[in-house]
């Protein structure tokens, strides 16, 4: 509650009357209903009123106190006036301010101009009022005389606003994902942890079972987060946080459990830990570089609003319309009169393209992969996964939640699980940006699909420099005379440092940096809802460059939304659509005011037979025995019809990056193909770590249960114990 009080009130009034003529009182109506020419040689008293108000229009406080007359600064400080002001635009929560000049009258020391006030509140609306302004001339120049009536009639004498706000606060709305289960909801939740040292070891296996079944956390990872934690007396480990409703239903059970802790709070509660949590985002106080704007829309220091992720985007639909009244109260706290009133609008849900079953297998899929995952709907751009590792709970954010403070020191891992790799992490592409080079080589006119290059293990057209094959360090023989289709097939790195090199020297040095881009790379894809980086592609500058950019490294830099939208593009027939993460916006009534259609953004630059080429190469990767593809290994077995591109990516920082981004083409009724994309840090071969992942990821969507166990895992989403038979094996880094 704002007190605004009067600081020299009708004393100023006094001192006018004293210096000549009297102006006519003040009255609720206006002084005239018609402007009176100023006296001969006199400036016209409007000019300065106007200017006056236009500065309160702008927020300009210090303007308007150099309009006051010398008696009026000598009562009030600029601190002061700058406070009272600005202390009425807070309370009413103005976003706006207005006027209209009604009449003015003028004498030769003294002026008068009445005009009607129409304030913006962003909780109770317009406010209008019709006030006056006495003016004093002071070296031939009209200047304000103070008087809290400058702001509204009402605040005469020890009257002040007050903004009531209780009872006007909707609920924040949920998120779901496309099926309508919850993501994220205001509940009951309850924390659930552990105080090692009060465990008792006969409990352990059923204390384990519990654990797992109300967490979701296997046993195995329960166990290592338990037996990580300090040694020591009191010491806590949070394990996680769970719906109120599940605790009542087995209360007697964990009762007889000793060293379980179990919290209630009641917060906006993300379940199982943060599905997707990149994606949905979280809230906090905002912020106070922010608080500004946030006042103009009816918050206040302390409000907890959206600060990433669809919680952030949404801000607008899911907080609703806060409300309030506004009053005028006199000295004694007693209302005077209530200027407005408002009631709150409550907030609209928001429904993603997110399969919640889905997105959380892909989550386990990546595993304890450093990397990301994107799944598109292939033909429309829908979302239907976005996995960003290592992921966070944005459970971390509630205070009232027990298990804050330590969830909240996890996001100190140098892994940065706040960022979201699929949209803004940025990376070599390695052997998949050779679908783009084959695109560019094809369009130059100089190579035909059956044109054919000699596929040695090293490349020696560049003076002075000898590059390699990836088969040079496997030791196997050179792939041999491959068409160019059969070298995107074999992932032949000479056959593409030879498209780069000739390009470059025939004067067409740019012809694949332009075609990355028209695939859409080095520029945001569009999506709404999670920050995006835009990537890079540029035109190479020396012979070098060309080579490497020719198979997806040296300055190129790509996002995994981006991947996974022009390999999308090449399975679907060429269009590029923008990728979307809203199914629709819902009122409480249940209407839409927002539905999902499909949005295309481009075409990729290449005609029917280019991209017939290209396609061709994608399913020889996965199906081909001669040349062998990279990743046919990989998906013998899978009876769903796929195409792809194995990458691995050479960082100059330890182990290479895995790439694999495909599409599938079953043409299901049920199933809509799909594109997707994984990348995994510093994992390795494509064909190894990526492609494996893909499958899974092809088989979850497909059949709903994972099929083909990776070559690092003991059972499903468990990563085995390497033995010395396993020198290679890629495992999941932590």
């Amino acid at each position: 509650m704002l007190r605004l009080r009067p600081v020299i009130g009708l004393f100023l009034i006094f001192l006018v009357a004293g210096c000549g003529q009297m102006i006519p009182g003040r009255t609720s109506a206006p002084v005239s209903n018609r402007t009176q020419p100023a006296a001969a040689g006199l400036p016209d008293p409007q000019l300065t009123a106007r200017a006056y108000l236009d500065a309160w229009k702008t927020g300009d406080y210090e303007k308007m106190y150099g309009w006051l007359t010398s008696i009026s600064q000598d009562a009030i400080s600029q601190e002061k006036f700058i406070q009272h002001y600005q202390g009425v635009a807070d309370e009413a929560n103005l976003n706006r301010v207005d006027y209209d000049i009604l009449a003015a009258l003028s004498a030769p020391d003294q002026a008068q101009v009445s005009y009607r006030v129409k304030l913006k509140s962003a909780l109770v609306g317009e406010i209008q009022a019709d006030t006056e302004m006495n003016l004093s001339l002071e070296r031939g120049q009209w200047r304000v005389q103070w008087d809290d009536t400058l702001v509204l009639p009402q605040l005469k004498g020890a009257n002040y606003l007050s903004m009531n706000r209780q009872g006007y606060l909707p609920a924040r709305a949920n998120i779901y994902d496309r099926n309508g289960q919850a993501l994220v909801a205001q509940m009951d939740a309850t924390a659930i942890g552990v105080y090692p040292d009060q465990l008792d070891p006969s409990q352990s296996e059923q204390l384990y079972s519990v654990l797992s079944e109300l967490t979701g956390l296997g046993v195995q990872a329960l166990q290592a987060r338990i037996a990580s934690a300090p040694a020591g007396a009191g010491w806590y480990v949070p394990l996680g946080e769970i719906p109120a409703d599940q605790v009542a239903s087995r209360a007697a059970e964990i009762a007889t459990f000793k060293g379980l802790s179990l919290e209630p709070y009641k917060a906006r509660y993300y379940f199982d830990n943060g599905v997707a949590a990149h994606v949905v985002g979280y809230m906090g106080e905002i912020p106070a570089e922010a608080l500004g704007d946030y006042e103009k829309t009816g918050y206040r220091a302390g409000d907890r609003v959206g600060l990433s992720g669809l919680e952030k985007w949404g801000e607008q639909y899911l907080a609703g319309k806060r409300g309030g009244a506004l009053y005028v109260l006199n000295a004694q706290g007693q209302p005077v009169t209530r200027l407005a009133e408002a009631p709150a609008q409550a907030g609209q849900s928001i429904v993603t393209t997110l399969d919640k079953d889905f997105q959380e297998g892909v989550q386990q899929a990546l595993g304890g992969f450093t990397g990301a995952a994107v799944v598109l709907e292939r033909d429309t751009g829908r979302v239907l996964a976005m996995v960003s590792s290592p992921d966070f709970d944005p459970n971390a954010f509630e205070p009232v939640n027990l298990n804050s403070p330590a969830l909240l020191n996890e996001l100190n891992n140098p892994n940065q699980p706040l960022l979201n790799r699929a949209t803004q992490g940025q990376y070599p592409l390695g052997s998949v940006f050779k679908i783009i080079t084959m695109a560019a080589a094809l369009e130059s006119g100089r190579f035909k699909p059956d044109t054919t290059y000699y596929c040695d293990t090293v490349f020696k057209e560049l003076p002075g420099l000898t590059l390699y094959d990836w088969t040079y360090g496997y030791k196997e023989p050179a792939s041999g005379i491959l068409t160019l289709v059969g070298g995107l097939i074999r992932s032949c790195n000479p056959w593409f440092f030879h498209i780069g090199l000739d390009l470059f020297n025939h004067d067409k040095a740019g012809q694949v940096t332009e075609m990355a881009r028209g695939f859409g790379l080095g520029s945001p894809t569009g999506i709404v809802g999670v920050d995006e980086a835009s990537g890079q592609v540029l035109e190479p500058e020396t012979e070098v460059d060309a080579t490497s950019q020719a198979i997806g490294q040296g300055a190129v830099m790509v996002t995994p939304l981006q991947v996974a939208d022009f390999i999308a593009a090449v399975g679907n027939g060429g269009t590029l659509y923008r990728p979307q993460l809203v199914e629709k916006i819902v009122s409480p009534d249940g209407v839409p005011s927002f539905t999902f259609k499909p949005e295309v953004r481009g075409t990729l630059p290449i005609p029917p037979e280019t991209l017939q080429a290209i396609r061709q190469g994608l399913v020889g990767v996965v199906e081909s025995t001669k040349p062998r593809g990279t990743a046919q290994h990989i998906f013998t077995g899978l009876d769903i019809p796929v195409a792809g591109k194995t990458g691995t990516a050479q960082t100059g920082n330890g182990a290479p990056h895995a790439w694999f981004a495909g599409y599938t083409d079953a043409q299901d009724p049920e199933h809509p193909d799909i594109a997707a994309v994984v990348i995994a840090e510093n994992a390795g071969e494509g064909s190894a770590v990526a492609a494996p992942i893909f499958r899974r990821i092809i088989e979850l969507y497909f059949r709903g249960l994972p099929g083909k166990l990776y070559d690092w895992e003991s059972t499903y989403n468990v990563t085995r114990t390497p033995s010395a038979d396993d020198l290679g094996t890629p495992t999941p880094i932590p």
